[in-house]
């Protein structure tokens, strides 16, 4: 049960108060400090997680405790004149302390609120979406596929892979090897005669009983030990059985069963896993340059290596000297404990952690706790994870170097662009950029898009896109009207999202027409038209010949087909016409094939809709079903089923 920090451990001695407020600068006023001081004073040895907060209330940092007075009065006693984390104690005007029953709550807690309240000065890790899996059903003759999501006991679940492309060659590893279907069971149930990948030998065609159900569980059954590890076992499993169909005369299946042997031989012969014991390893290699860092995560599942993913916190540069980190390896520590922390709360543990730095040993306790299982953390490797963690440092490397060299580039388009528009912007990584295209087929189902450009990347979080009605088809200027009114008709000085309510630059996907109309919804507005760029296409339409037109009466610009701000621009403008577009037919498509008609029905709503057009492929597969395979749908009832049956109808 966690409850607020309110426990008093007696006065605060003028000793004890001059040490705590030695070589400190507060922005806050004495009194404020001094309550502070007290509150630091008061705290518990107890366990527990911490929060400062600065005078405007943002959230600075987040932090953990085994003793909660013993870690937050190390950050007020330190001398720390002229440094980054002096710089942020001082800011601190206030605290929050909870404390809970042990370490393992604390991290938790911690890290929920570091990915919830994205706290300026703590290494942050994206969410990513959740890994994917290789899913085996329950059926009869199971089904392989690809699954997304939280697993269940109705299935049985292998992975998770790093990426989704991990799951589709082990999927087609398992179609060539033990032929084991694929299809939806709508698919699988109304089957005439085999599909294709019958024909191609990549399923043994269930179907329409060209196997058994028994040769099939037994082939499921390979495939299961196989994505388990227990390679060996199956290797002479299938050695023994391409025997005995030999002497049976049975020659052609002998040679099916070869083929799988080679087949198999070879995959463990590319994977190197002849000596490794742990079916289930991680191995994290964390490099850090330049003020960025990359944690290369890469994961053995059943003694395979299937790749690996590469993760770039945030806030990595002030994080390092708030944490009290000196030193390249410091930094690189803090950081693997910052994705231990966050990610392992998130998705399932290996028993053994293969890493390039050293974990805390509190750290892993706690996270033990938490998960309750153990785990295994190897800092210096040998024999074959010894090359797994070789690998794994010089991918992380690599896709660091990337991103330097990406941010690099896309840093000298912005200082291009921001010369040639003859903006003077505080700080380059603050100038804002939104871009607006329009989108419709012949008039047909009209959206508008809104994309962001702002601290040297595309924003895909900020992106709007715009249901265009009311207007004559096909009319892209009045649209253009539509969508700017609609963006910057609540513009005022409160927005802080952009300056003004309004981003530093405008970008239109057009030429004189466009940009005429923009320039005339700005001045009904009372917004600067100086900020309106619009983007005409050049001789011919070709690219690399696009031009800048001016709303107030600049001569047009051409940067030329090399420039480093056109490329910028034509960035922008292309993502901008590929979420317009993306919008649009998905609306069209909704539009054409009515797949609103289920939420119209009573007692159906958005996830009973998602379950029925997931399970039957779409709205025709949901159209074409009985009642009876409807009610197979979790939380549709039999009443239910009837009732969609017949509005579809």
């Amino acid at each position: 049960m966690r409850k607020k920090s309110v426990h008093d451990t007696g006065p605060l001695s003028p000793a004890e108060r001059d040490e705590i407020a030695a070589d400190t600068t507060p922005e806050a006023d004495d009194a404020q400090w001094q309550a502070l001081l007290s509150e630091v004073a008061a705290l518990p040895q107890l366990p527990g997680v911490y929060r400062y907060f600065d005078a405007h209330d943002r959230l600075l940092y987040v932090g953990k405790a085994k003793a909660l007075k013993r870690r937050v009065s190390t950050y007020f006693q330190k001398k720390q004149d002229g440094t980054r984390i002096g710089h942020m104690v001082s800011k601190i005007v206030r605290m929050e302390t909870t404390v809970v029953r042990s370490e393992a709550e604390a991290l938790l807690l911690e890290n929920n609120l570091i990915k919830t309240q994205n706290p300026k000065y703590n290494i942050l890790f994206r969410d990513d979406k959740s890994y994917p899996y290789l899913k085996f059903t329950h059926h009869e003759f199971a089904r392989m596929g690809y699954y997304r999501g939280l697993v269940d006991k109705r299935a049985e679940y292998f992975g998770p892979y790093p990426s989704g492309w991990a799951v589709k060659e082990s999927i087609q590893l398992m179609q060539r090897v033990f032929r084991l279907r694929t299809c939806e069971d709508s698919v699988f149930k109304n089957r005439s005669r085999p599909c294709l990948l019958y024909q191609i030998k990549r399923c043994s065609g269930p179907c329409v009983g060209h196997i058994d159900a028994l040769s099939y569980r037994e082939d499921v059954a390979k495939a299961t030990a196989f994505l388990r590890g227990e390679t060996q076992d199956l290797l002479a499993q299938l050695q023994t059985q391409m025997l005995a169909h030999a002497e049976d005369l049975a020659f052609e299946k002998a040679a099916e069963v070869r083929n799988q042997i080679a087949a198999l031989s070879k995959v463990l012969h590319q994977q190197s896993v002849e000596n490794v014991e742990e079916t289930d390893v991680d191995i994290l290699a964390v490099t850090v340059q330049g003020g960025r860092a990359c944690v290369n995560l890469a994961m053995v599942r059943g003694g395979r290596h299937l790749g690996d993913r590469a993760y770039f916190p945030s806030h990595v540069e002030d994080a390092a000297a708030w944490g009290d980190c000196t030193g390249v390896d410091a930094i690189a520590q803090a950081v693997l404990h910052a994705f231990v922390a966050q990610h392992y709360l998130q998705v399932p543990m290996p028993a053994v952690l293969v890493t390039s730095h050293p974990i805390g040993s509190e750290v892993l306790a706690a996270l033990m706790e938490s998960l309750g299982q153990k785990v295994h953390a190897i800092h210096q490797p040998r024999g074959q994870r010894k090359e797994w963690a070789g690998m794994a440092m010089q991918n992380a490397e690599r896709q660091l170097a990337r991103l330097l060299s990406e941010e690099g580039s896309q840093q000298a388009r912005t200082r291009a662009l921001v010369e040639a528009l003859d903006l003077t912007p505080d700080d380059m990584a603050k100038i804002r950029i939104e871009c607006f295209d329009i989108s419709h087929t012949a008039g047909e189902a009209t959206q508008a898009s809104c994309v962001v450009f702002e601290k040297h990347q595309m924003q895909p979080a900020q992106y709007r896109r715009y249901n265009i009605e009311g207007i004559t088809g096909g009319d892209d200027y009045a649209a253009m009207r539509q969508v700017l009114t609609r963006r910057y008709g609540k513009a005022n000085a409160d927005d802080e999202v952009t300056k003004n309510g309004v981003p530093d630059v405008v970008l239109i996907d057009g030429g004189k027409g466009q940009i005429s109309t923009a320039k005339a919804v700005f001045e009904t507005l009372g917004l600067d038209i100086s900020r309106l760029v619009g983007v005409e296409k050049g001789e011919g339409r070709k690219v690399g010949l696009e031009e800048l037109v001016f709303a107030d009466g600049r001569e047009k610009v051409y940067l030329g087909h090399d420039s480093a701000a056109l490329m910028l621009v034509a960035q922008i403008r292309d993502e901008a016409h590929r979420f317009a577009i993306t919008g649009m037919r998905a609306k069209r498509a909704k539009l054409r094939t009515g797949s609103s008609r289920l939420e119209d029905i009573d007692g159906v709503g958005p996830k009973k809709r998602a379950a029925l057009l997931q399970r039957f492929g779409g709205v025709r597969g949901v159209a074409d079903a009985s009642a009876q395979d409807l009610q197979t749908v979790p939380g549709i009832s039999a009443e239910l089923a009837q009732l969609i049956y017949k509005s579809l109808r």
